[in-house]
Order: C-alpha cells, then structure tokens, then sequence
C-alpha cells in the first residue's frame, strides 16, 4: 500500500485556497516589478484576464435566464409583489445610507487635496453615461445587440418582459420555462468549474495590479483610496450587522460566516454577475427561500451596487470638484445622492463604475476628464467597491425574508464557510418550499 493512499492529503478550504492566490500573487506581482522580470508580468496578466473573461463569457445568458427563471418562480411564493417591493425599498434605503456614509467620509477628508494632481492629468473617456442615455437606453434597438455588446440593462429589460409575458401565458409558456430553467442549470454549472479557479484567478489579478501599478501610484491617491476602502467596510462590517441585527433580529457574525466565500471571490473577481451563483448558494446557505433568493440575487447582481454607485460616485465627485476648483453645494451633493439611489442599475455589475461616475459627473456638469484621474487606481478600489456590493446582494435577501417570516432560522445557524465545495445552487426548485409559503 502507497503512503498517499494511507495518508490522504487533507481538504484544503475554499477560503484558503483563495488566500494562498492572494498571498502568491502579491509576492510575483512584487518580485516582477522589483527585478522587472517582464515574462512573469506578462504570465500574471494573462492568467488574471483569462479568468475574467470566463467570467464574463457567461454573463449575458446567465443575466437573461435568471432574470426570466426568477420572476416566473415568483408565482410559487405567497404575496410575490409585496416580496419585490419591499426588496426594492430595502435596496433603495441601504443605498441612500452608503451615499450618505460616502459624502461625509469625504466632505471631512478632502481627498483631492495635496495629491499634486491638475486637470491635465484626466482624460475624457471613450464613452460616457446620461440621463437620457440611461433612459433610452434600456429599451434595445434589437435582441443581438445586448448580447454581443454585453449590455446588461437592456438584457435584464428583456428578460423582464419574457417573464413577464411567461407569467400571464400560463401553461402554455411551461415548454419554454423548462428549457429556460435547464439552460440556467447548464450556465451555473459551467460558471462553477469557473469559480473553482478563483485561486489562480486571484493569483493573476492581485499579482498583476501590484507588477502593473506598485505601491508608488497609491500614495498620490492615499486618502481618496483609503476613504473608498473605509467607506465600503462601514457599510460592510458597520450598516449590514446593524441592520441584520435589528431589523432581521438574527446574528450578524453568522451572516458573514455563511456569505464569506461570495464576498471574497467578489473581491478578486470584481464582478457582482460572476459572483451570481456563489451569492445566490450562500443565500440560500443562511435561510433564504429557494424561490425568493432566486428572484432577489440576480436582482440584486444587476442593480443593488452600495459600493460602486453609492460610496464610490459620492467620493469621487468630491474628489474631482477638488482637482478641478469646483464648488459643490448642497443642491449637488442632493443630486449626488439622487443619482447613487436612482441610477445604480446603470452599474450593471459588471467590473468597473465608469458608466455610474460618467453619470454622476454629467449630472453635476463635472468636467468628465476627471474620469480619467481615477482610471489607473480603478482596479484597487473595484476590489472592494464589489465586495461591499455582493455583501449588500445577500444581506438584503436575508431581512427581507426574516421581516416576511419567511426565513429559517436553523439554516442560518448552522450555515457554514465552505459551499463551495459542493452543487452550485442551480435553477429554482421545480416545487416550492413550505417557508415560502408563510406570510
């Protein structure tokens, strides 16, 4: 008999794994800048990138198929609209209070001062968001485009009318939500062999931020980085617990327990629509109803953004007021707060706030080159911003349903670190469960 078969070698936790990429990928990424060594830099890029676009390759179907599959099984759960509605408000209040916790964060640091940064270090970007653009561009010009362009808002549009008219159809659309279902369990099963090479992943996007940008391009950005990382763990660690403590009466040091491996695989992945499946599994981990978490993630993946269009955009436009010698008012920094609760959709959860920041900027007639100040720390800041987002998307889920009676509580409590390691959470459950049939 072998030794390894003797001794077989232990199970090393998701939570680990994800650790050990962080820690390599901060020792290359630090080793490649230092001796300069180019084809490490080059393996590091590489293999960060791969791992987003695997992410990515799957977004556009797997938005379309969960949005679809998710308000159809709203029909299995007692009192559906009043479930969205209050899911909406609650996503709406936690987004006025990131906003609120952004602007005094930075109304009392002044993050754009002493950086040594001028207008002539922005630059316009490729393409900008608006009011108007925003509006008119959730209806597509055709059923291609969003899915080639990757335009989420349009995509979630859409999928929101199929299931919709799915839903007034009856059984005759049961044909088409098979398939519809069949093809979400597909999509999140091979988004799963994805998750699971989240420690490369990490490897190659933490070791490439730090062999791209190095410690030199966060002391120019030091309060306006440590503001955003500060804002985000408020909301995280300080507005979550108390709101899951108080308002869903449960114990918030359970939450992150289970919600952990979602919030982390966010925070190296820096995409909310990636992380979709692993937040929709540990949302169901803590007690959520399988037929409401279904509904409630995808939904929250597209539009509850507390870290990118709320703490960010709010940071940001002070900071760029102050490159730029702009005077902010109380009338901008209300419209500061009316965009981050009215417009987060925009943000799509997708990598990156560029599309939430342009709108922010044209709304407040900030000149939009200030965008571009920001472009090169983006990345660093994207780590957290999608944290905090992800961790709203789950939290959410949880008061909503332990206020609606609907949660079970016994799952919360014994929810445990490590899902991933087995079954992604897949389609809703073809039969409803009994808690979700309590008011």
């Amino acid at each position: 008999m072998s030794v390894s078969s003797r001794l077989p070698l232990p199970k090393v936790p998701f939570w680990a794994q994800i650790l050990l990429g962080l820690v390599l990928g901060v020792l290359l990424g630090w080793a490649a800048r230092s001796w300069d060594v180019a084809w490490l830099v080059t393996t590091l890029d590489k293999v960060g990138s791969i791992f987003v676009q695997l992410l990515k390759l799957a977004v556009a179907p797997l938005v379309f198929f969960a949005i679809l599959v998710s308000i159809t099984n709203l029909r299995k759960v007692n009192n559906a609209a009043r479930l969205a509605a209050r899911t909406l408000l609650w996503f709406m209040a936690t987004s006025l209070i990131a906003v609120a916790i952004g602007l005094t964060i930075g109304l009392v640091t002044n993050p754009g001062a002493g950086t040594g940064l001028t207008p002539e270090d922005g630059a316009r970007p490729e393409s900008a968001g608006s009011w108007i653009d925003f509006l008119t561009g959730i209806v597509p010009t055709d059923v291609i485009t969003p899915f080639t362009e990757l335009n989420v808002l349009q995509i979630v549009f859409m999928a929101a009318v199929a299931g919709i008219a799915a839903l007034k159809l009856g059984e005759r659309a049961q044909p088409i939500l098979a398939l519809s279902e069949s093809v979400l369990e597909l999509l999140q099963k091979a988004l799963w062999w994805v998750i699971r090479l989240a420690p490369i992943g990490t490897l190659g996007l933490i070791g490439n931020a730090i062999a791209s940008y190095g410690w030199d391009l966060i002391g120019k950005y030091a309060t306006f980085t440590a503001d955003v990382y500060i804002g985000c763990a408020l909301v995280m660690f300080g507005v979550y617990p108390l709101l899951l403590s108080v308002a869903a009466k449960v114990n918030p040091l359970q939450f992150f327990r289970g919600a952990w491996p979602a919030i982390q695989l966010a925070f190296v992945s820096r995409s909310s629509v990636g992380t979709m499946p692993l937040t929709q599994k540990v949302t169901e981990r803590l007690g959520v109803p399988r037929e409401y978490a279904s509904f409630s993630v995808p939904f929250g993946a597209t539009t509850k953004m507390d870290g990118c269009a709320a703490i960010y955009p709010a940071l940001a436009a002070i900071f760029i007021a102050e490159i730029f010698g702009v005077q902010l008012g109380i009338a901008d920094y209300l419209l500061i707060v009316f965009v981050s609760v009215i417009g987060s959709a925009a943000t799509a959860g997708l990598t990156g706030a560029t599309v939430m920041l342009t709108l922010t900027l044209s709304t407040l007639g900030l000149p939009l080159e200030g965008v571009g100040l920001l472009l090169a720390i983006d990345p660093i800041l994207d780590m957290m911003r999608t944290a905090t987002n992800v961790a709203g998307q789950a939290a959410v889920p949880v008061i909503v349903a332990a206020r609606e009676k609907l949660l079970d509580h016994e799952a919360y409590d014994s929810a445990h670190a490590s899902p991933i390691d087995d079954e992604p959470a897949g389609a809703p459950s073809r039969e409803p469960q009994p808690a979700a049939a309590a008011v």
